[in-house]
C-alpha cells in the first residue's frame, strides 16, 4: 500500500498498522480510565469539604445501605464502651508510628452501637506494647463524619470463622492491621451499625489527635497517568507517520 502527495510517499506497513489499531484506543481508554479515577476523587474531596462545614444530621439507625451517608456529618447521643475497643495498627502522624483509637458507642434509646474513631495516638517503644488510653463512660454527643470501610482488603491476618457461638470466640485482639467491618460484626455480641464515625477536630468527645484529610497526591497522581497514557497515543501516532512517510529524491523520479 503507498500514496504519494508531491514529492512525500506514505508507505504504512502491515505490522504498524495493526499496532497503531491496537495501541490507540488502549491508550486512550487507559487515559480516561485515569482521568475518571482522579474526577471520582474530586468529588469525593468536594462532599468531604461540604460536609465539614454542614450542620450535623441525626445519625439513622436502620437504611439498607449506608453509602449515601458517606462523608456526611452526623450526631448521635448515648457512651462509649471499651470491652470491643480496637488499636487500628500502622497509623503515621507527623513520621511517628501509632494506633487510630476506635471505640464501640451504645447509643441511647437503643440497643445498637456504632464504632467511634476517636483519632490517633503514639505508640510505644515497644510495639507488643500497647498505650494506655482513658475513656469517659459518661453520657456524651459524638459530631463527625461518617467513614465506611472499605471490602476489598488485602491482609495477612487470619480471618475469624463467621457463624459461630459468639460465646465460643477467642479471647478479644485490640490490634487490627485493617479495619474489617465484616470481621469485626462477626466477632462481636453487639449489633454494629456498618460505619465508623470518624469524631470531629472540634468535639470535647474523648478525641485525640484528629487530623482527618482526603488524600490529594492520588488525584494528581491520577491526572499523571491519565496525561502520560494520552501521551502515547499521540507519540504513537508521531512515530507510525515518521517511520510510513518518506521524501523521494526528485532525481529519481
Amino acid at each position: 500500500m503507498q500514496f504519494r502527495i508531491k514529492n512525500w510517499i506514505f508507505t504504512p506497513t502491515l505490522v504498524g498498522v495493526i499496532t497503531l489499531i491496537i495501541c490507540i484506543p488502549l491508550f486512550i481508554k487507559l487515559g480516561f480510565w485515569q482521568y475518571g479515577k482522579a474526577q471520582r476523587q474530586l468529588v469525593v474531596q468536594a462532599a468531604y469539604q461540604t460536609a465539614k462545614i454542614s450542620q450535623a444530621l441525626d445519625l439513622p439507625l436502620h437504611l439498607e445501605s449506608y453509602e449515601p451517608l458517606k462523608y456526611k456529618k452526623v450526631a448521635v447521643t448515648g457512651h462509649y464502651e471499651t470491652k470491643y475497643q480496637l488499636l487500628l495498627d500502622n497509623q503515621v502522624e507527623d513520621e511517628r508510628a501509632g494506633f487510630h483509637v476506635i471505640t464501640p458507642f451504645k447509643i441511647d434509646g437503643s440497643t445498637q452501637y456504632v464504632l467511634v474513631d476517636r483519632g490517633w495516638i503514639l505508640g510505644n517503644d515497644t510495639h507488643t506494647d500497647l498505650p494506655s488510653v482513658s475513656t469517659s463512660t459518661s453520657k456524651l454527643e459524638v459530631v463527625g463524619q461518617v467513614w465506611v470501610p472499605s471490602t476489598k482488603i488485602f491482609t495477612l491476618e487470619a480471618k475469624r470463622v463467621p457463624n459461630v457461638d459468639k460465646s465460643q470466640l477467642a479471647a478479644w485482639q485490640p490490634v487490627w492491621q485493617n479495619m474489617d467491618m465484616e470481621q469485626y460484626k462477626q466477632s462481636v455480641p453487639i449489633t454494629i451499625i456498618p460505619v465508623i464515625i470518624r469524631l470531629d477536630t472540634t468535639s470535647t468527645a474523648g478525641g485525640f489527635v484528629r487530623n482527618w484529610q482526603i488524600p490529594t497526591d492520588r488525584i494528581t497522581t491520577n491526572l499523571g497517568y491519565a496525561y502520560q497514557w494520552f501521551g502515547f497515543a499521540i507519540a504513537s501516532i508521531a512515530i507510525f507517520l515518521y517511520m510510513s512517510i518518506k521524501k523521494q529524491d526528485s532525481h529519481s523520479q
